[in-house]
């Protein structure tokens, strides 16, 4: 009997810890999976077609930094109680604030506009015309976000959370050669050499995984889920776990990419869905599949970011606990974006791929400020108190801000001297 009692004592205490988790999971799985969206799959895509395995350590190595960045969020939110939004204009004043909020609102609708590229695009491969797509996603995240509750909203995105594990299958169909994968893709190399390409696939790959977007998403949502200062391990956990899921998927579609279409020009996610296909059937409809999911979690989170943002700034009512009468203009900010960012994917001729592959480009161009702000931010001693930034972070952060300057700055030197990288 005491044997019983040791295990059902040892069993039952996982138990409440696995439930205690699964109560405060939410804010860093999402966003961090949300980054694999239908922009993050084109260039993931892109970069195994263009140099094979070639890149996948830096891919790797991106999924510490993406959690070094985030979770400085999960801090700042669960100790002032404040979105991104918010804690920039009561820290850096009135320019600083609409600066960033001009920033994000700009770098959201774009990205917007790529999720419904990805949607689609995935779904005309079954038939069904763009302008369906557009007006059933609408309605979908009209009804997703009406519910009045931010916990079912959060619930509903971790199951779109799941389906983005579909393209790992994908990369077993393919049967990629694992001695190649690990020699050519885990020993740090640049495919190509130096050059304005490789430079622009680089920022691409690191504007995927890194987003300003990301930042104000969730330290929203972890104010708007209720977290505190005794939540912040779990909410770092979880950004962890989350960091570690995207990392993984991306590195299982570069190797899809380099190994069937290797040397193929890829533009978007849609059309590489449609080679596969060609392929194998399966395959190819993992891809269409995970794109259409991938483009709609991007959506939700998109959306909300720049609502939350808004709603912060002019002092609405922003949050998903409201009721639509309570706060109306998140809700119509939040509308007015999704429906306008739908819109101009029906519009002939649009430039839809420039714009996916040129907005991956752009966040990364715009990082640096938005980063600088959130480490001042969480340098903040008197708001922070010893939630504040330790030295190796803050050597790790500023690391972080002076690498992704270095490669834009590389990377507009070889536009302006095409020859310097030859």
């Amino acid at each position: 009997m005491r044997w019983f009692s040791q295990v059902y004592y040892r069993y039952s205490k996982i138990w409440k810890v696995i439930t205690l988790y699964f109560i405060i999971a939410g804010p860093g799985l999402v966003v961090m999976i949300a980054d694999n969206d239908a922009g993050g799959i084109t260039t993931y895509m892109a970069t195994g077609a263009r140099f094979g395995y070639g890149l996948i350590w830096f891919l790797i190595v991106l999924v510490p930094v993406a959690y070094y960045v985030q979770e400085m969020t999960v801090r700042l939110g669960a100790v002032t109680k404040r979105g991104h939004a918010e804690a920039i204009f009561d820290g850096f004043g009135a320019f600083w604030g609409w600066f960033s909020l001009a920033d994000l609102m700009l770098v959201d609708w774009l990205t917007l506009v790529t999720e419904f590229v990805g949607m689609t695009a995935a779904l005309r491969i079954f038939g069904i015309p763009p302008y369906l797509t557009v007006i059933g996603v609408c309605l979908l995240l009209g009804i997703i976000v009406l519910n009045g509750r931010y916990w079912t909203w959060e619930k509903i995105a971790l199951v779109f959370c799941a389906f983005n594990l579909i393209y790992i299958p994908g990369a077993f169909i393919v049967h990629p050669s694992v001695s190649q994968v690990v020699r050519q893709g885990l020993v740090p190399n640049f495919p190509g050499g130096f050059n304005g390409e490789l430079f622009f696939y680089l920022m691409a790959n690191i504007g995927t995984t890194i987003a300003p977007w990301m930042l104000f998403f969730q330290q929203s949502a972890v104010v708007d889920k209720g977290m505190t200062e005794k939540d912040i391990p779990w909410g770092k956990f979880d950004t962890m776990l989350g960091s570690f899921v995207t990392g993984l998927v991306g590195v299982f579609i570069i190797i899809v990419g380099g190994t069937v279409l290797k040397g193929v020009d890829i533009d978007s996610a849609g059309q590489a869905s449609r080679l596969l296909m060609g392929v194998n059937h399966y395959l190819g409809t993992f891809m269409a599949i995970g794109l259409f999911d991938a483009g709609l979690l991007g959506a939700i989170c998109i959306s909300l970011a720049s609502s939350w943002a808004f709603g912060e700034i002019f002092g609405w009512a922003h949050s998903l606990n409201n009721k639509i009468k309570e706060a109306p203009w998140f809700y119509a900010n939040y509308f007015l974006t999704l429906i306008t960012a739908g819109v101009v994917v029906l519009i002939p001729r649009a430039p839809l791929v420039l714009i996916t592959l040129f907005v991956q480009v752009v966040a990364v161009t715009l990082l640096p400020a938005a980063l600088v702000f959130l480490i001042l931010l969480l340098n903040d001693k008197k708001t922070m108190g010893e939630y504040r930034n330790t030295l190796i972070q803050n050597i790790l952060n500023i690391t972080i801000v002076v690498v992704i300057i270095s490669l834009s700055s590389l990377y507009g030197i070889s536009v302006l001297f095409p020859k310097m990288f030859q």
